[in-house]
């Protein structure tokens, strides 16, 4: 199987032209569906286990839900034109101290249903001058977009999915 290249490797050319907004907007709305789908029927032992020191599957869709805090930031000063965005935090403290695996995975896919339909409401009603409006990205040291904010989070959801994907099949395999 192809090995996935670690989040914080992945360079990114911000590069999509304007027409392609809608399209990563519907990437980001259908990421909820997709995690619902992924992860449905699987046992609840299954879904909290994690290989090594990585979370379980439980805790990638909360890692989703800890994040949208950041990605709806990151728009707020992306539309009040501030030059540069908010670091992520990189050690992630939030979703280990969030302890994903105690909660239900119905209320944390509820929580991350709700969050991201706020924030792509949001996207839905930007005026077109702001979807190529820019600030510096603090971690890539590259000026960001706003359509190019929304493929990151597009690009990181689906990392996540992907992480999921593996460790379903790592898990009901063995």
């Amino acid at each position: 199987m192809v090995q996935k290249l670690p989040w914080l490797e992945r360079r990114f050319q911000f590069d999509l032209p304007k027409w392609m907004y809608p399209n990563v907007v519907e990437r980001v709305r259908g990421t909820p569906a997709r995690a619902e789908e992924i992860i449905r029927d699987i046992p609840t032992t299954v879904l909290t286990r994690r290989s090594g020191d990585t979370w379980s599957i439980q805790e990638n869709i909360g890692h989703l839900l800890d994040l949208e805090s950041l990605w709806a930031k990151r728009l707020d000063e992306l539309v009040e034109g501030l030059p540069k965005l908010t670091a992520w935090e990189e050690t992630n403290q939030a979703t280990w101290e969030a302890d994903h695996n105690s909660h239900s995975l119905e209320a944390i896919l509820a929580s991350f249903r709700e969050a991201r339909s706020r924030f792509v409401g949001r996207l839905d009603k930007l005026d077109d001058s702001l979807i190529e409006r820019i600030a510096l990205h603090p971690r890539l040291q590259k000026p960001m977009r706003t359509i190019d904010l929304v493929f990151f989070i597009a690009e990181h959801d689906d990392y996540h999915l992907a992480r999921i994907t593996e460790l379903k099949s790592a898990f009901l395999e063995s």
